[in-house]
């Protein structure tokens, strides 16, 4: 497709609301290519004072191979950004915000937010730091000049400049381009290129650094930065698609061939200790000394320069999207498509630090929150490309080893510059999340949430029902109980809360008709929050229904298509018959759908007793098969998981019952049971007992309990549950398996 065809299909795709804001007159910036608009604007950001007056210092502590260590490995950081800064351009046209843009896109307007206001603050505080070694670039060659005259001359004409447009702003820096290249020519071409003036020393002692390699790493590190300066111009751009890839890739890639070059050159320009000790030794043994510091003086205006063109479109985007208090107000545009209101505003914290006279306490904070936005970037790319998302399809690929290594890189960079302020810059920014995430929701904009939350949430979703299907080590209980009154439930609460700690989940069903709906729901919303009081999952639904039996196996059904799907249904055994036979289909229903099932008779007098003893009735399962079958025939591992967990949230006494009909059946039976206690990791303590005879007679037999566990007939029978609770004299569970779940486990 020709750029023509996508300037044409682009126009066409355009919302509703753009055509209505053109036909408005709103006004539009100037667009830039890749060249004038993010190259150059890197490049002269990335060239700056270090590259002038710490070289030296850098080669003379650490060598020649030791300082083209320190300058790759800067580089490598930069360049792992940059090309995640690369990926995620060519897959979207990007906004006005630059790096915010790039963030809140991808997680949201919180975590843009936090990042990118202390950004904002960075770039202009930046211009305030630029200009302060300008001003001593000046008095090295003025100095009868004053100190505070020339700063604030200094920051006049870049604020003039800035605020007349960017155009001119990027006009200048083609002079700044000439003197910047004509110091490197001034540089290169002096007698050091091929005579040298001192003995190359190839491995330092670094004892100028103070702390080693990693020392002259953290003096180096910031020089390799710089590399958003042409993304803050997203908005401002023919093809962001193309230009940032482009632009900044390829500012990177000379920026660090002349850092390079300049290693060499340096290591060859006198001894380590003429290096370490004169910060201008490039000055000194150039070819003509004047166009070096022509070249220092250019570098310094040129990056305040492009921070203060900057620092306003970060400003711009973080007023549109209501991350700041009067955010529509910095956002207006002039008629010429400037945003001159947030220049104000930039402009006006730059003059504050400049009145400050020092940044030197804050210097290192700045670089810290620039390294949190490229790390930020890094792991956007990371995630993104790790999920697969299909709106995540850029043209320019990454593997995923190459944004981990850039994110990994700016974290570690930031600890071993200063720990102290990345601890700082890392509260700052969890502040500012803090601060945007409890916001009310009618102030955040419409996509606070942005798709890479959904993405999670879907992968993690597909992730846990693969996981429900493929592995039993996942099963936790999901409850879905049904409430058919306001008080139905005060007798269960403490049962069900025992059987879902810790990590199990409830859903509670109500079911009213018109009359009732509004103080069942708020009597069952009361009761969703006393559970999740107790830090258990819970959420619930109410549903106007003809009959109660209806209304669960509706819930049933629609409920096997949701991500916490329920896998145990919580009934309770009715008082009378006539409330039994229309439950039938629900017990069938539940066992067509692999739900399992837990029908709680709670007896009338005995209640929960003292909650101390746990009997769990096992079908004896002798038939020469594996145990996993032979639980999953008897559909007794619901029955053994719960009993289980019921014996821990009581630390109760535990029983584990079998019946057998002949005496030559139980030596067979206590080799069952033991093999399962083994195989299901059954405390030692629990205790096992084989009666002989019928089974209502043995039940009479048996110790008593405050819960006893049985196994569910595939036809529930109401004469037998009612029956059994009698003569158990205590609550009982009957039980049966979902398919999903294994004791073994």
């Amino acid at each position: 497709m020709t750029s023509k065809q996508e300037v044409m299909l682009t126009s066409k795709l355009e919302p509703a609301q753009g055509k209505r804001e053109k036909r408005a007159g709103a006004p539009t910036p100037k667009l830039y290519g890749s060249f004038e608009g993010v190259f150059k604007p890197t490049l002269l950001t990335i060239l700056g004072v270090i590259m002038y007056l710490r070289m030296g210092w850098v080669v003379g502590n650490a060598g020649l191979l030791g300082g083209l260590l320190v300058v790759l490995l800067a580089v490598s950081i930069t360049l792992a950004t940059g090309l995640s800064v690369s990926s995620i351009a060519s897959n979207t046209r990007l906004k006005a915000g630059g790096p915010y843009a790039m963030i809140s896109k991808s997680l949201g307007v919180e975590i843009g937010g936090s990042v990118g206001v202390p950004l904002f603050l960075s770039q202009a505080l930046a211009v305030a730091m630029y200009i302060f070694g300008f001003r001593e670039g000046w008095q090295s060659i003025f100095p009868n000049h004053p100190a505070l005259a020339v700063d604030m001359a200094a920051f006049g004409l870049v604020f003039l400049v800035a605020y007349i447009s960017a155009s001119l702003a990027f006009r200048i820096q083609y002079l700044v381009m000439v003197l910047i290249g004509a110091s490197l020519v001034s540089i290169f071409g002096s007698s050091v290129s091929w005579e040298g003036a001192g003995q190359i020393v190839w491995w330092g002692d670094f004892a100028g650094s103070g702390n080693g390699f990693w020392g002259v790493f953290a003096v180096f590190f910031p020089a390799a930065t710089g590399i958003m300066s042409g993304v803050n111009m997203s908005g401002e751009l023919k093809n962001s698609r193309q230009s940032i890839p482009v632009g900044t890739l390829s500012a990177i890639g000379v920026s660090a061939a002349i850092y390079l070059a300049l290693s060499w050159w340096v290591s060859r320009a006198g001894t380590p200790e003429e290096l370490v000790e004169n910060y201008t030794i490039m000055v000194d043994r150039s070819l003509w000394a004047p166009a070096v510091l022509g070249g220092l003086q250019a570098a310094t205006f040129s990056a305040a320069l492009s921070s203060l063109v900057g620092a306003p479109r970060i400003l711009m985007a973080l007023g549109k999207d209501g991350v700041l208090p009067g955010g529509k107000w910095v956002a207006k545009l002039s008629s010429n498509g400037e945003p001159r209101r947030a220049l104000l505003v930039s402009g006006a914290i730059a003059f504050v630090a400049l009145l400050m006279r020092d940044l030197n306490a804050i210097a290192p904070l700045i670089t810290m929150f620039f390294l949190i936005t490229y790390a930020t970037i890094n792991v956007v790319v990371l995630v993104e490309s790790s999920l697969g998302l299909m709106n995540f399809r850029p043209t320019f690929r990454l593997p995923a080893t190459v944004p981990f290594f850039g994110a990994a890189g700016c974290f570690f960079a930031m600890f071993v510059i200063n720990p102290l302020f990345s601890a700082g810059a890392i509260a700052v920014v969890a502040a500012i999340y803090l601060r945007l995430a409890s916001q009310p929701r009618e102030r955040r904009p419409a996509d606070a949430r942005s798709g890479i939350f959904v993405a999670i949430a879907e992968w993690a979703a597909i992730k846990v029902i693969e996981l429900d299907v493929a592995s039993f080590r996942a099963w936790k209980p999901t409850l879905l109980v049904p409430v058919e009154g306001k008080s139905q439930l005060l007798g269960e609460f403490r049962l069900l809360i025992d059987f879902c700690q810790p990590e199990g989940a409830i859903k509670l069903l109500g079911l009213a008709n018109k009359e009732t709906v509004p103080e069942l729901s708020r009597r069952i919303r009361e009761l969703s929050g006393a559970i999740r009081k107790r830090r258990i999952f819970t959420n619930f639904s109410v549903m106007d229904v003809q009959t109660d039996a209806s209304g669960i196996i509706a819930a049933l059904q629609s409920l096997q298509s949701a991500f916490f799907r329920p896998n145990v249904l919580f009934l309770r055994f009715p008082e009378n018959r006539t409330r039994w036979e229309p439950m039938i289909p629900v017990f069938q229903e539940a066992r067509r759908l692999n739900v399992g099932v837990m029908l709680f008779s709670r007896h009338p007098v005995a209640g929960l007793g003292r909650a101390e003893v746990v009997n769990l009735w096992l079908r004896p399962q002798l038939d020469d098969l594996p145990m996993s079958e032979r639980l999953e025939k008897g559909s007794i591992n619901l029955g053994i998981l719960m009993a289980l967990r019921l014996v821990r949230a009581w630390k109760a006494e535990f029983n584990l019952l079998s019946v057998v009909s002949r005496e030559e059946e139980v030596h067979a039976t206590r080799r069952y049971i033991d093999e399962l206690r083994d195989l299901c990791r059954i405390p030692k303590t629990a205790i096992t007992i084989v009666l002989v005879g019928d089974f209502k007679d043995c039940i009479t037999r048996a110790p008593q309990a405050d819960m006893d566990f049985m196994g569910l007939q595939t036809v529930p029978d109401f004469d037998f549950v009612h029956q059994v609770v009698e003569l158990t004299g205590s609550s009982c569970m009957f039980m049966s398996d979902s398919g999903s779940e294994s004791a073994l486990a």
